[in-house]
């Protein structure tokens, strides 16, 4: 929690500046700053150690100074921005299968800027996997895992707090149904976050969701319009961008239109950690490790091997062939065999 101390010294200016919400809190309790903005808060609630000011407004100084301490407090847990919460990695703890039996792995733990990939036969318990990382598990769902944060047990609050949670998730179908252009959306989500610089933040998505979409769209494009990969770039750079989350969770991004390599570069650029539920041999590989599911669970855990990351230059330089047909096939062009290139 911040402390009376921590706030009480410093000018109402420089609280403004760090906590921009803080504001919200003064104009609640009609604390009229005016003249006074550059002056310690301490000094300036001493109008309420007059006997007439407390009984008209039912508080004293320590009250008010206590109050702000948690009005500040609950918002950054609110906004997800409290110190103490940085995620630098969570530790996969075994479980057990369907059928239960243990899991063929000791520990499991992942990094900031990792990327790691599960794979598996389709209702073989990926989305489980998902789920339990989700819900920060803690031997109380039906795989029986554990999910450590920093090595240690899970606060609970990351499961309750819609403003706090570990865990942002991009699924498969990403359907708008707002009546918004991008641009309304995004400055939506941008306040929502209490951001200072809005416009610079909007003009930084939109230039990042162009790099990843197939067919580019602006900023006054209805959201309701937009294709399923301009959907899913829009929400990729939106979340590595705003999104407080440390933990980025994707389920099946091989069809999503959008360009795979930009999209885990841009989320492992902004410092998460990256899990993704895939069949697609290119993201498969791109990842630092694979987690392999049979029968609901874990069946064995993959470094990604220096053999198969030389493989992935081949996978990516025919894959690159594709997309440049498909390309070719939306302008209207005839494809030859010449253009395979192997």
């Amino acid at each position: 929690m911040i402390s009376v101390q921590n706030i009480q010294e410093q000018t109402i200016s420089d609280l403004f500046e760090q906590y921009p919400f803080l504001q919200g809190f003064f104009e609640e309790q009609t604390l009229e700053v005016n003249g006074q903005i550059n002056e310690k808060l301490d000094d300036f609630l001493n109008f309420l150690e007059d006997e007439e000011e407390q009984e008209n407004r039912a508080m004293a100084k320590d009250q008010v100074l206590e109050a702000m301490s948690e009005y500040i407090t609950q918002m950054l847990e609110f906004l997800g921005e409290d110190k103490d919460d940085g995620v630098r990695s969570i530790t996969l703890l075994p479980g057990t299968n369907k059928s239960g039996e243990a899991e063929q792995f000791g520990e499991l733990k992942i990094s900031k800027s990792e990327i790691v990939c599960i794979v598996g036969p389709t209702g073989s318990g990926k989305s489980r996997l998902l789920a339990d990382i989700e819900w920060v598990a803690y031997k109380d769902t039906p795989t029986s895992r554990t999910i450590l944060v920093n090595e240690e047990e899970g606060d609970k609050k990351w499961r309750m707090t819609s403003g706090n949670k570990l865990v942002a998730q991009l699924s498969q179908n990403m359907n708008f149904v707002m009546d918004l252009s991008v641009y309304e959306f995004l400055e939506l989500h941008a306040q929502s976050r209490l951001v200072e610089d809005v416009e610079s933040v909007i003009d930084k998505i939109i230039k990042q969701a162009n790099n990843l979409a197939g067919e580019k769209f602006d900023l006054n494009t209805p959201i309701t319009s937009l294709s399923g990969g301009q959907s899913r770039a829009l929400m990729i750079a939106d979340t590595a961008i705003l999104s407080k989350s440390p933990i980025i969770l994707i389920d099946e991004i091989e069809n999503a239109g959008i360009d795979r390599k930009k999209a885990l570069e841009l989320l492992v650029g902004e410092e998460k950690i990256v899990l993704m539920a895939t069949h697609d041999p290119i993201l498969a590989l791109m990842g630092d490790k694979r987690i392999v599911i049979k029968n609901g669970g874990i069946h064995k855990v993959i470094e990604t091997s220096e053999e198969e990351r030389n493989l992935l230059v081949d996978l990516e330089r025919m894959d690159a062939v594709v997309q440049n047909m498909r390309t070719r096939l939306r302008q209207g062009e005839i494809i030859q065999k010449k253009d395979i290139g192997f």
